[in-house]
């Protein structure tokens, strides 16, 4: 007897029907984003629209993460393989639109949260890395735990974070110190940068983001959607403008002479030596620790 497949994302709602939870469930692989995972979220931020009970949505992920990414390991272990370079076969030349169809759909599901009728608000544990910070960001609040983490390291080399939310969130300066360096911050440190609402103790995660959808939830379903559309309004234009050019570029810097080079260490010592090589974690640990003791 064949045991059913999890699905990569669960619906949930709370007994009063105002809340619905929307939970990555790939615990395994850290939620890592493969190809079924983009269009659930999208079918349950849009089942969460539909019904009129549903004040707000909490987007939270199953097991020790919020979400680790894209699920790079596979892809960069075997892309190469003697017929492809980067993400693609660039024998005949690089096109870029091979890549930008098929990272637009899943910038589109995942900003389904941004667009949505209802508040969305990201409940933030362990790790939102990479692909993962995109789906964070997205939504209209983030609460984190103080010890999470959160940042996009492929922008040192092999990634653009597609949905294009750092300088909407932090403003210029702060967010090309982020993509300029690939760091990975914490809760508190993205607290004090102005990039989500808050930093709690891990153990009290879940109650400061039940303590929010408890106010929020008492306000009408139109007056939310209104005053997000307000808000929403004044941002969306440069929104939709910088995920096409983010999403054309995050395809360019997998088929960059680097990001060649990234995918063929990979594929030849494995994806953690490809990643050591990127981020140099010693390097990167003893650079972290210098920058605070300067802040």
């Amino acid at each position: 007897m064949t045991t059913p497949t999890a699905p990569p994302v669960l619906y949930e709602t709370s007994p009063d029907g105002k809340v619905a939870y929307i939970i990555l469930n790939r615990p395994n692989a850290y939620n890592a984003i493969d190809a079924t995972l983009p269009p659930h979220l999208r079918a349950a931020v849009r089942r969460a629209n539909a019904d009129n009970g549903v004040h707000c949505i909490v987007v939270k992920g199953n097991g020790p993460g919020f979400c680790g990414g894209y699920d790079l390991m596979q892809a960069a272990e075997t892309a190469h393989r003697g017929q492809t370079n980067g993400s693609q076969d660039v024998s005949n030349g690089y096109d870029p639109l091979v890549d930008y169809a098929m990272m637009k759909e899943n910038t589109e599901c995942f900003s389904e949260l941004f667009h949505s009728h209802k508040p969305t608000i990201a409940q933030v544990h362990g790790a939102a890395v990479a692909g993962g910070s995109d789906i964070a960001l997205v939504c209209d609040l983030i609460i984190m735990a103080d010890d999470a983490r959160i940042g996009y390291p492929p922008s040192r080399v092999w990634g653009c974070p597609t949905t294009a939310m750092w300088a909407y969130r932090v403003g210029v300066e702060n967010a090309k110190r982020m993509l300029f360096t690939g760091d990975l911050i914490s809760g508190k440190e993205a607290e004090a940068m102005g990039l989500i609402l808050k930093a709690v103790p891990a153990d009290e995660l879940e109650e400061a983001v039940a303590l929010l959808v408890d106010r929020i939830k008492t306000v009408p379903v139109n007056q939310l959607w209104m005053q997000k559309r307000v808000i929403n309004g004044t941002i969306e234009g440069g929104v939709g403008r910088s995920q096409v050019l983010s999403t054309v570029f995050d395809g360019i810097t997998r088929n960059s002479p680097e990001g060649v080079q990234f995918q063929q260490m990979a594929e030849s010592q494995g994806f953690k030596a490809a990643i050591n090589a990127r981020d140099g974690p010693g390097r990167s640990v003893a650079y972290m620790n210098r920058w605070k003791s300067v802040l």
